[in-house]
């Protein structure tokens, strides 16, 4: 054997005990979830305390039909509330119903705020629902979804 060829096989061969590690731990990390990773139902559950939301046309939930970039999709919640000391919108819940973590924004409100409105930007990994969860001041939960197709892919 020449030295050179000698070479050649000594690199190919720490160049596969190299990857091969990496592709292995790889496969694992997929299979693993995260801390962060909760399902829709699980998200719900979680805000509501168990009780669940009902659909509501006093929420006004805004998302395009059609995102062009699922990395930075524009959503605004709008709630019809007095936001009086007795009666005003606690939180809106703004979920992603297919992403790892389905939770995207929480905003805690007050009466103070005047008006219950949120508007900003959420990653999608894909075509999904996208629903936002409303806690009122007396307790009960509001709900309103829509599907958003995405077409460049934003975040898993």
């Amino acid at each position: 054997m020449q030295r050179r060829d000698f070479f050649k096989q000594l690199g190919a061969v720490a160049a596969v005990a190299a990857i091969s590690p990496a592709i292995s731990f790889a496969d694992e990390a997929k299979k693993l979830s995260g801390p962060n990773d909760l399902s829709y139902k699980a998200a719900v559950d979680a805000i509501t305390g168990g009780k669940g939301a009902e659909e509501s046309s006093k929420v006004n939930l805004k998302v395009p039909e059609i995102a062009e970039n699922g990395a930075v999709v524009p959503v605004t919640v709008e709630v019809e509330s007095p936001m009086t000391d007795s009666d005003y919108v606690k939180s809106i819940h703004i979920l992603a119903t297919k992403n790892a973590n389905t939770r995207c924004i929480d905003v805690h409100l007050t009466p103070s705020n005047g008006k219950a409105m949120f508007a900003t930007r959420i990653k999608l990994g894909g075509t999904q629902d996208v629903a936002t969860v409303v806690a009122l001041s007396d307790g009960t939960f509001l709900t309103a979804t829509q599907n958003v197709k995405v077409t460049i892919g934003g975040c898993g």
